[in-house]
């Protein structure tokens, strides 16, 4: 009896997720104006034209000179596929297992702080897509949207946290995400102090925002985004709150409280993961980390896996590549969950990623993107056309399941 990859990984435990209805549709199922989208960097172009400068630089840029953010993407170009032929690439199946559960694909949706501020709903928005989809998505601390109201709507979703070190609040948070179902639970480790983001100045985003005559402009020129996303957004929800930092609710948008609920993150240690694992009964992550030191601690700390991240070159300006790292980073996981985000845009470079050592990859700015200029349905186009990608490439590369990528299938061409 022939047993089909998926059958064989759901022997070994993994739970099943059904495949989304929309991965196969016809060009004509497609809405009409998202047609025109034929990759993920085909977003940004429209998303920069609805965006206030401020946000559409918030989202694009990164730390000082931007060198990490263009690394990232260079990262990708310094490798060379080598694909087998005549190798029967019939019944390809792109789904993977990640932390026990079957995904449609080896991508997903990371955190994404003040999603709600760029697209309308933008949390609610991208778990909607991901559900539908079946990849994972996880929301971010800095979000505008409860996470309970969150989980509601994608029962897979995950929980990203920026912590103090302070183990009071550190209790209170896990205690919170706990009672409200979730069950992946990721500590972002990289966020010591506030990153040095000149792009942001010079184009007058601040935390908290602040309408400056410089704002006030930026905003009232891009009507779409002012009457579309914010104007609807305090009529129908009221004024943006920064939901999920801490148990309780945090200060809106406008609010100069907001620095305070953001301190002491530079005492945040190795022994607050070790109280939230002996505290949290699910599974933990540990993002942002790149040297492969910090695994090996991570794991020994009692995390179920490591997110290999430069926080796409939005806080160290000139720290390495997560790509560059991944290989000395997969070869410590001993068992761990090994996922890397930073500079992905295309399958090909999702494949590369898996060849070097990944277990998964999350992107992000492009789904955030898509949001910004089509709502759910754009994200689900963008989610179509990655997964799409990866089924191609795959034929393409010789191979039927993603367990059949080895490290022989990437070649340096430095």
């Amino acid at each position: 009896m022939n047993v089909s990859p998926t059958q064989e990984n759901l022997a070994k435990g993994a739970t099943a997720v059904p495949p989304p209805a929309t991965v196969n549709r016809p060009e004509n199922a497609v809405p009409r104006n998202l047609r025109r989208y034929l990759s993920l960097e085909d977003f940004e172009p429209a998303a920069k034209r609805v965006l206030p400068r401020m946000l559409y630089g918030y989202i694009s840029g990164g730390a000082e000179t931007d060198a990490s953010v263009r690394d990232n993407k260079q990262a990708y170009q310094e490798y060379g596929l080598v694909p087998r032929v005549l190798m029967d690439v019939s019944g390809r199946d792109t789904s993977t297992t990640l932390l026990g559960k079957r995904y449609a694909a080896p991508f997903g949706i990371p955190p994404l702080g003040s999603a709600a501020l760029c697209a309308y709903r933008g949390d609610i928005v991208l778990t909607r897509a991901a559900a539908a989809m079946s990849v994972p998505m996880i929301l971010s601390a800095a979000s505008l949207i409860k996470l309970e109201d969150v989980k509601r709507e994608n029962p897979d979703a995950w929980y990203q946290a920026y912590l103090a070190g302070d183990d009071v609040r550190v209790e209170a948070m896990v205690d919170r995400v706990a009672a409200a179902g979730y069950d992946t639970f990721v500590v972002t480790a990289d966020v010591p102090v506030p990153p040095n983001r000149e792009n942001n100045i010079r184009n007058g985003f601040q935390v908290p925002l602040a309408i400056t005559p410089q704002v006030a402009w930026d905003v009232a020129t891009h009507p779409r985004w002012l009457f579309g996303n914010f104007v609807r957004t305090v009529m129908n929800h009221g004024m943006p709150h920064f939901e999920n930092m801490d148990a309780a609710q945090g200060p809106p948008v406008l609010s100069k409280e907001l620095m305070r609920n953001i301190g002491k993150r530079d005492q945040l240690a190795w022994k607050h993961v070790e109280l939230i694992r002996r505290r949290w009964k699910g599974k933990l992550i540990v993002k942002g980390l790149l040297a492969p030191e910090d695994a090996r601690t991570a794991r020994e700390c009692g995390a179920d896996g490591v997110i290999v991240s430069n926080h796409g070159g939005r806080q160290l300006d000139g720290a390495v590549s997560a790509l560059r790292t991944l290989p000395e980073i997969a070869a410590q996981a001993n068992g761990m969950t090994v996922i890397v985000d930073g500079g992905i845009r295309r399958g090909t470079d999702i494949l590369k990623a898996l060849a070097l050592g990944a277990d998964f990859v999350f992107i992000g700015r492009p789904f955030l993107y898509a949001a910004v200029v089509g709502g759910e349905a754009g994200v689900t186009r963008a989610l179509t056309l990655l997964r799409a990608e990866i089924d191609r490439d795959m034929a393409l590369l010789g191979i039927r399941t993603l367990d059949e990528i080895t490290s022989d299938m990437v070649h340096s061409i430095r």
